[in-house]
């Protein structure tokens, strides 16, 4: 069967809503079209400006068909990988920019969904994988790797790579491939084990880091989520409650923030209506 029929079968199969900006790839149904409801804005988002700046600067680079980088976002959970992805998508949704989700156990039918999107040829896909990371001998590893560089399978003009995770390099590193690394002439010279792990993360063209919140930033988003909510209170009125919600959590990130905001702000606005 040649690659046309198989493409006009897997559209016909999946047949997603023209209306649709977001969709999640699906093995054997290809793309399922989902309801976008998350209204996050980059303003909700304290402390990364930085990296907002970069990813809006790189997503106006690829709607204007101008050369683009695809993009890793790493660090510690919570601290707005995620969120910044998507509220920048929201700056966006209705202008030619779609978004469609891959899971870390689909990619081995990535040449599927790559061939679905080069028919959407009018249109500008977002491929965002959350929260990716691999072990060395993972098939799924190879497969990215390949879209990303040199591959038969490889980007379509229309479409982009946003990917998150916790590990800079994707894969874990073991102590015990370091120590093999030699120093010749000034310069560090990994071994082949190493070299694989940081092969994949090189291939993104930006890297973006997030790292964990100091204490007052992580209450300056705790009085943005409270604002929002509806609650307008002095800092000293919930400064050590949420503290002390953090320590619990072991972690100090803007979505431990929103966590205690909703809980805290709930319970304010409970006790006003039953009162």
């Amino acid at each position: 069967m040649d690659t046309q029929t198989n493409n006009e079968q897997l559209t016909n199969e999946s047949n997603p809503d023209q209306d649709s900006y977001v969709y999640r790839w699906n093995s054997a149904q290809g793309p399922i079209s989902i309801t976008w409801n998350n209204p996050i804005q980059t303003s909700d988002l304290l402390h990364i400006d930085d990296q907002a700046s970069q990813l809006l600067t790189n997503t106006q680079q690829f709607l204007a068909g101008l050369p683009a980088n695809n993009v890793l976002l790493w660090g510690s959970r919570g601290t707005g990988k995620s969120s910044l992805l998507q509220a920048i998508f929201n700056q966006f949704t209705g202008d030619k920019l779609y978004l469609i989700e891959i899971a870390r156990n689909d990619f081995q039918n990535w040449p599927k969904m790559i061939s679905w999107i080069q028919q959407q040829a009018t249109k500008k896909f977002i491929i965002f994988c959350d929260d990716i990371s691999f072990n060395k001998d993972d098939i799924d590893f190879n497969f990215i790797k390949a879209a990303l560089e040199g591959s038969l399978t490889s980007l379509p003009e229309n479409a982009l790579i946003y990917a998150t995770s916790n590990r800079r390099h994707l894969i874990p590193e073991k102590l015990a491939d370091n120590q093999h690394a030699e120093h010749i002439d000034g310069e560090i010279h990994h071994n082949e084990a190493v070299e694989e792990a940081i092969s994949l993360s090189d291939r993104f063209g930006l890297w973006l880091s997030f790292h964990a919140l100091t204490q007052q930033q992580y209450l300056d988003i705790v009085k943005h989520w409270l604002n929002k909510f509806g609650i307008n209170e002095e800092e000293n009125s919930y400064r050590e409650v949420a503290l002390r919600w953090a320590l619990q959590r072991g972690s100090r990130s803007g979505r431990i923030a929103n966590q205690f905001a909703r809980d805290y702000a709930g319970k304010q606005l409970l006790n006003k209506t039953e009162g």
